[in-house]
């Protein structure tokens, strides 16, 4: 996997988008009850293109909201 969308890295993005700490977002925590809005979430795919994940679209990351299962989707991306 690419170093630059390691899971610390993905989850520091997401805590950063919702204003939050990082070790706040647990890993099968619905990201959307947490505040994460379509918007926020076309961000961290625009992010996320930019370092390394080129074929990601929005529903990928709609479909199952939570920290864990955007890692595991990253890390086959970067790859």
């Amino acid at each position: 996997m690419s170093q630059t969308l390691s899971p610390d890295r993905v989850r520091a993005d997401i805590a950063e988008v919702l204003g939050c700490e990082p070790g706040e977002i647990a890993p099968d925590e619905n990201l959307v009850d947490l505040g994460l809005d379509s918007m926020r979430i076309m961000v961290l795919v625009e992010r996320w293109r930019a370092a390394g994940a080129t074929s990601l679209e929005f529903p990928d990351l709609f479909e199952l909201p939570e920290l864990g299962h955007w890692q595991a989707l990253l890390a086959g991306e970067a790859a």
